[in-house]
């Protein structure tokens, strides 16, 4: 690893971890700001993509195509479809799908188009890192599928229709458009989510506190991660 890319989908997700530097120097490019460190004699490239597909698409790349970054790690928040996780878990994804990607009416399988896979599998090296890092921390870590599309999910019926079609454990806007990236540039990669909001939560949740801190803690582990690459 020479140059490692850090990416978030929301500025929350990525300030606490810009505070771990110093000397951050700061890019402006393709309508995003792309933040230079060096940690520990490791270069690294840290971003946050805006929401959705398209833009951690356009992220992704620049990360690997203009910077050079050889590895990716992501980080940021998730809902659950699997009703063992709860708010504030952490997942790490083996494998991510698109659930909104649907050329059924050709005959193909939700998520699947011509020369693609319904799954893109992440890097097992990486989350054996990760697994490792949470065990050193006393970390509860699962890993478990993760289904990507461009809408924020909040009915149980399109939970269930994720949750039979794709057997996925939790749901975001990014992930798998990310997967895809990599997977076409061979660059090892890795998602971390933490929960944010799940079956049964109650109405009194405050996402804007969650996010502040799951980012926090988020950070906190993606550097231990980060150490161990090291």
């Amino acid at each position: 690893m020479k140059k490692l890319a850090i990416m978030g989908a929301m500025q929350e997700e990525i300030e606490p971890l810009l505070a771990y530097f110093e000397n951050v120097k700061v890019t402006e490019f393709a309508k995003n700001k792309y933040y230079e460190v060096n940690y520990r004699g490791l270069d690294i490239v840290i971003a946050y993509s805006k929401i959705g597909k398209v833009f951690a698409s356009l992220t992704a790349s620049t990360l690997i195509e203009k910077f050079g970054c050889d590895t990716l790690l992501f980080s940021g928040v998730a809902g659950a479809i699997n009703p063992e996780l709860k708010i504030g878990d952490l997942i790490i994804a083996d494998k991510l799908c698109q659930h909104d990607l649907d050329i059924t009416a050709f005959g193909h399988p939700h998520g699947f188009v011509p020369e693609g896979a319904v799954f893109v599998e992440t890097s097992s090296q990486l989350r054996e890192v990760a697994k490792e890092a949470a065990n050193e921390n006393g970390l509860k870590v699962i890993e478990g599928t993760i289904a990507t599309g461009d809408q924020f999910v909040h009915s149980s019926e399109r939970k269930d229709f994720i949750e039979s079609t794709f057997k996925a454990d939790a749901l975001e806007m990014e992930g798998a458009s990310v997967a895809v990236v990599c997977d076409a540039l061979n660059v090892p990669f890795f998602i971390l989510r933490a929960i944010s909001d799940s079956a049964d939560m109650d109405a009194g949740f405050d996402f804007d506190e969650f996010l502040k801190s799951s980012a926090k803690e988020s950070a906190e582990y993606l550097i231990k991660i980060v150490d161990k690459l090291i």
